[in-house]
């Protein structure tokens, strides 16, 4: 498999889309927003972008949810494995692309999950105690590699069901049965100010293309605005200023802030997946798509095993 990641507006889906159409391959997505139907401005499908030389190159793990549901990434495994293993099957080349870290991440360095949707712990219990006595609960149990379970009660609240089960049960663990995939992931890298131009550009589009009427009709359709403000960044300030909390030219500013600093976690979270093993050939992604694919496939059917750090 090759994967190719990359801090958002670094222009991987083209170069995945480019590389697929070489070597004759279906890309699996890596993005924990994408697969939602009808969420497609705010995430950044650009489901146009999967045509190169005349082709459609197949794309799976896209609109295989509706809005409202709660994807994890246990889920995600299983919905991953199938569409590889399908992939395989048909004799063509799976190509892993995406920004979401730890999607990537548990595929790469094949996580050991369970599905917290089976444990049995006293969620009663738990819904008792303060955010507080949670946290610290959830501190007592597991080392802690991020604070996304920490920034919604309801996500502390799963986290600590599912460390309670794997304390105690293994039944509902996926097994470990992905081989190594490590080995061809390459990240695109552009420097920080091409990239803030390129976030503030892309803004600026989607919300004249309709962005704001998207989140109209996810609200319109009975997801509350709870459940959006949840799904962060392009969701979250939108719906705020749809329902009155803050203003355009505020959701506007606010959310430019937001996309920049989020692209500074996901670098922050390869730079992890580097520390934990898995090694990233960083590819310079300011010149042509085409350029770049080349390279990528060079280095894949030329053994090539040298990692060019980022600058």
């Amino acid at each position: 498999m090759i994967t190719i990641l990359g801090p958002t507006a670094s222009g991987k889906t083209k170069i995945a889309v480019q590389v697929a159409c070489r070597i004759g391959g279906e890309i699996i997505s890596a993005d924990s927003r994408q697969v939602y139907r009808g969420m497609d401005i705010g995430t950044g499908k650009d489901l146009d972008e999967y045509h190169a030389g005349g082709h459609h190159i197949p794309v799976h793990l896209i609109d295989i949810r509706e809005p409202g549901h709660e994807y994890n990434i246990f889920e995600f495994r299983n919905d991953f494995l199938e569409a590889w293993q399908g992939i395989l099957s048909r004799g063509k080349a799976p190509i892993m692309c995406g920004g979401s870290g730890m999607y990537l991440d548990s595929i790469l360095n094949d996580y050991h999950l369970t599905d917290a949707s089976e444990t049995d712990s006293p969620k009663d219990k738990l819904q008792k105690m303060s955010d507080e006595e949670l946290t610290g609960l959830l501190r007592s149990m597991k080392k802690l590699h991020n604070k996304t379970d920490l920034e919604d009660r309801e996500r502390l609240i799963k986290a600590i069901r599912i460390a309670e089960r794997s304390r105690t049960d293994s039944s509902g663990y996926l097994p470990k049965t992905i081989p190594d995939l490590r080995e061809n992931t390459f990240g695109i890298s552009i420097p920080r100010p091409l990239q803030m131009q390129r976030i503030s550009e892309r803004l600026t589009q989607r919300l004249r293309t309709g962005m704001i009427e998207e989140t109209e009709r996810l609200l319109a359709s009975g997801i509350t605005p709870e459940r959006l403000i949840r799904y962060g960044l392009e969701y979250r300030f939108t719906t705020l200023y749809l329902t009155g909390k803050i203003t355009f030219q505020e959701m506007e500013e606010k959310l430019n802030i937001a996309i920049r600093q989020f692209a500074k976690r996901q670098m922050t979270w390869f730079r992890g997946m580097e520390r934990r093993g898995t090694r990233i050939c960083w590819i310079d992604g300011q010149r042509p798509v085409e350029e770049t694919a080349s390279e990528i496939i060079s280095r894949v059917t030329g053994g090539e095993k040298s990692n060019r750090n980022q600058e």
